[in-house]
């Protein structure tokens, strides 16, 4: 099989590591602070914007996929040394360039999402992301790289904790039957994404060289939208989530403007979110139809992924008492 460089090792990362090496893949994983080795996986220690280790790194890798993303308050200044020092090691080695992306770049629009809006953005975030994926596709069509993008809506699911708008603001509430709180319209049509769906598009995204063969060169140079379930409203989610818990239906709210802005003052978190507040205040709907005419995967059933969701969070309340 082959080796695979996977930058990061947060919900994303992790899911998309242990599912090339259940494949029967060679893993190596980098992040600052390193793990110990687990099967076909072997953790790296170091930052990933050094460039002549991340090369080094790299070397025999068939795909550099990267699932690290700085603090969220830190993009402006955190997100162009790690796109140069990806970019670079994608050159040095002629592993293809896989990069996990978000929707930011589209900026607020009023139709499903299709990779052929322009990345139209105004806000910073949104703005970072756009240039980092620009100037992959800038070298990829120089002929220095080979890179693609995989974007992805909101996480859920298994591993999907402090960062997901149905996780840890969510789950654990929901759980003892409590009111749970949304940030914007809890009712207005949402498209999430879940995560064991994420590795499994990131994966075969990787592997579309050995899989495609002459033809992988149409995988490459452009980005591609995970699958995922017809978009739901935070509230049907919620249902949703509560009913296979078994807890009941539980009260789902809109946090205020006034506790937001109070929230903002001390979490560098909820601050940056006012810019993407436009996602949850309106219909924020995926189209994914070109992914799935190109390749295999599929989102998993909603009823799955629910359920798969809720067992998980049991277990992890039990296991912290």
């Amino acid at each position: 099989m082959s080796l695979y460089l996977v930058i990061g090792f947060g919900p994303a990362g992790a899911a998309t590591a242990r599912l090339l090496a259940e494949q029967g893949n060679s893993v190596r994983v980098v992040t600052a602070s390193g793990r110990s080795a687990e099967p076909g996986i072997e953790h790296l220690a170091f930052d990933a914007t050094d460039r002549e280790r991340l090369s080094e790194a790299a070397q025999g890798a068939a795909a550099i996929v990267n699932c690290a993303g700085p603090p969220y308050h830190r993009w402006a200044d955190a997100w162009p040394p790690l796109a140069s020092s990806l970019c670079a090691a994608a050159e040095a080695t002629g592993a293809v360039l896989v990069m996990l992306g978000n929707l930011y770049g589209y900026g607020p629009v009023d139709v499903p999402m299709t990779e052929e809006l322009p990345l139209a953005a105004t806000g910073p975030k949104g703005r970072v992301r756009a240039a980092v994926w620009q100037q992959a596709r800038d070298l990829h069509e120089q002929g220095r790289i080979k890179a693609v993008e995989v974007r992805a809506s909101d996480f859920f699911g298994p591993g999907v904790t402090d960062g997901g708008h149905l996780a840890g603001r969510v789950m654990p509430r929901l759980l003892r039957g409590k009111p749970v709180s949304t940030l914007g319209d809890p009712d207005v049509p949402h498209s999430w994404c879940y995560l064991p769906d994420v590795a499994r598009a990131l994966a075969e995204v990787a592997g579309a060289e050995r899989a495609w063969g002459r033809a992988w060169g149409r995988a490459w140079g452009r980005a591609w939208h995970v699958p995922n379930e017809p978009a739901r409203s935070a509230r049907e989610m919620v249902d949703r989530l509560a009913a296979e818990s078994g807890t009941g239906p539980v009260a789902v709210r809109r946090l205020s403007p006034a506790v937001l802005g109070a929230a903002s003052l001390v979490s560098p978190l909820i601050r940056e979110m006012k810019e993407i507040r436009y996602q949850f205040d309106h219909p924020f709907v995926v189209d994914a139809s070109a992914y799935e005419t190109a390749f295999a995967v599929r989102a998993t059933p909603v009823d799955e992924q629910v359920t798969t969701t809720v067992d998980w969070w049991r277990d992890r309340a039990a296991d912290t008492g």
